[in-house]
């Protein structure tokens, strides 16, 4: 017949753990905290996703953040822009201001198919070079 386990324990000393020195200090449980992260414990921080390796490289403390995106990008999205009143259509050119758009620099990756007329605070040197081959012009803020 089952018995409770709290009343079967009522009244011994160790409750089933053996003798009174076996459950003693943090050695009975691999250490205290996050002992063990890299050797004994390792698989149930690995599965939690809490691996830290220590430190790697170093932080800039003078750095500033550029939001960029690349002149294919904005070149796809050109329809979707003039549709939501955020672009211009001037004859055959598309105008376009990407500050507005939080953008602070166009990079030179992607194709471009469209005549651009964009301005930005910066441009890379292949951004720029691929605007005007289409006939645009890159306008810097």
């Amino acid at each position: 017949m089952p018995v409770n386990k709290r009343s079967k324990y009522r009244g011994s000393r160790t409750c089933g753990g053996g003798t009174h020195k076996n459950r003693r200090g943090a050695g009975n449980r691999g250490g205290r905290g996050r002992a063990g992260q890299r050797d004994h414990r390792f698989s149930h921080f690995y599965l939690k996703g809490e691996i830290s390796n220590g430190k790697h490289g170093f932080v800039n403390k003078t750095s500033v953040p550029v939001s960029a995106l690349d002149i294919g990008e904005i070149d796809q999205m050109a329809e979707a822009l003039l549709r939501e009143g955020l672009a211009t259509q001037e004859g055959d050119l598309i105008a376009l201001d990407v500050t507005e758009l939080g953008i602070d620099k166009v990079l030179g990756g992607g194709k471009v198919t469209h005549k651009m007329s964009i301005s930005a605070r910066e441009f890379s040197e292949r951004a720029r070079a691929k605007i005007e081959e289409m006939g645009g012009q890159a306008v810097t803020v």
